[in-house]
């Protein structure tokens, strides 16, 4: 080895030294994790702690429709299939299943990550923690449950502002960069401590931004109104009610006594998670109990009217933690939405729920990822 070598190869060592070194000191562990996985993963329950979510002893079956996957899909959705890698491809008409496909040996009992979708179902807890009386409306401060906000400009957020993602807080949204906020709660062990970290930097109620950590707030606040982990809040008010035919799983930071990453990470299968569509798309109603009221659940799917904070015009797409399509093609459509192309998509006009699930998702085009719309326009062709 030429002497140039030797001491590239001992200032390559010093290097990787001080970087080790400056990650523990900065309490930063969390890296090596983040580095050595490189980007979330559909299947990421398999590397994390999962706090169980049971569903009842009896479930509720879904009908198939009579003409059970019998529909030929049109060459457009074929296709998005096969360029960003579904798993699953599940169609319900009128409450029964009328279509259904499965790839890379996924079943419709297989778990996958919903990512963001789950901040679809924060949002339906906190609905049914107003329904109880636990939370009084989305007007009340956060710091009524949380002490950190209870003082200086943190106090003057509200509920509401979260849930808009418009609280302010200075939350850093970036999967790629590995000391970002979102990556150090996604391969961390201490969700608290990043929440404790965040400062109001933007009044409060004035521009959308989105941000995975007003998500994370908004869970602090439920568990401290409830007194039940985001878990057993899901397993009580959502999944035993709505008759879930699997146990699902949801990501805690750690165990026993850890919180979801409830920004993320609620692990399910298509058909249950249709049943969340199924739910919203009866404005809050399953057979004709109130899980979430109708109030709140209208006021869910309503624009929140904000500027975006980068000057790119006003909200129509965005509600209580729902995606928003409202008049396209004369139809008034609603999503959740996950990072690599998990969507559960409402079409109430035709009595719809699509759910997609894969490890893929288009380009963004005007606040929606190009293959909403590809679904969405194949599957209306499927039904006429």
């Amino acid at each position: 080895m030429s002497r140039k070598a030797r001491r590239f190869g001992i200032g390559a060592v010093l290097v990787l030294g001080l970087l080790a070194s400056w990650v523990h000191m900065a309490d930063k562990n969390y890296v090596y994790k983040a580095v050595f996985y490189n980007f979330a993963d559909i299947d990421d329950n398999r590397i994390f702690e999962q706090r169980e979510i049971t569903a009842p002893v009896t479930a509720q079956p879904w009908p198939l429709a009579a003409a059970y996957n019998t529909l030929e899909l049109p060459e457009e959705l074929e296709r998005l299939h096969r360029d960003l890698e579904s798993v699953a491809f599940l169609l319900i008409k009128n409450d029964s299943i009328l279509y259904e496909q499965y790839w890379q040996g996924y079943s419709d009992a297989s778990l996958s990550n919903s990512f963001s979708m789950a901040k679809s179902v924060v949002s339906m807890l906190l609905g049914i923690a107003i329904k109880n009386g636990e939370i009084k409306s989305v007007e009340q401060p956060v710091g009524d449950f949380l002490p950190a906000f209870k003082e200086g400009a943190k106090a003057k957020i509200k509920i509401r502002h979260l849930l808009w993602m418009s609280s302010g807080l200075n939350w850093d949204e970036s999967y790629s960069n590995p000391f970002s906020m979102t990556t150090e709660s996604y391969y961390g062990t201490d969700l608290k401590k990043v929440i404790d970290r965040l400062e109001a930097v933007e009044e409060p109620g004035k521009a959308y931004t989105y941000k995975s950590g007003d998500t994370q707030v908004i869970a602090f606040v439920l568990q401290a109104a409830t007194g039940k982990t985001l878990s057993e809040q899901a397993e009580e008010r959502l999944w035993k009610p709505l008759g879930a035919d699997h146990n699902a799983e949801w990501s805690v930071d750690e165990l026993p006594d850890g919180i979801e990453k409830a920004y993320c990470c609620f692990f399910s299968n298509a058909r249950d998670f249709a049943r969340l569509g199924k739910l919203y798309l009866h404005r809050g109603l399953w057979n004709g109990d109130t899980i979430v009221p109708p109030a709140y659940v209208k006021a869910s799917l309503t624009p929140s009217g904000l500027p975006k904070a980068d000057g790119g015009g006003k909200v129509d797409f965005y509600g209580y933690q729902w995606w928003l399509m409202p008049g396209y093609k004369g139809q008034d459509i609603f999503y959740a939405r996950g990072i690599l192309g998990q969507y559960i998509i409402m079409i109430p006009e035709k009595e719809l729920v699509i759910v997609r699930l894969g490890k893929e998702r288009g380009e963004m085009v005007d606040n929606h990822p190009a293959d909403v719309r590809v679904l969405v326009d194949a599957v209306n062709k499927m039904v006429e």
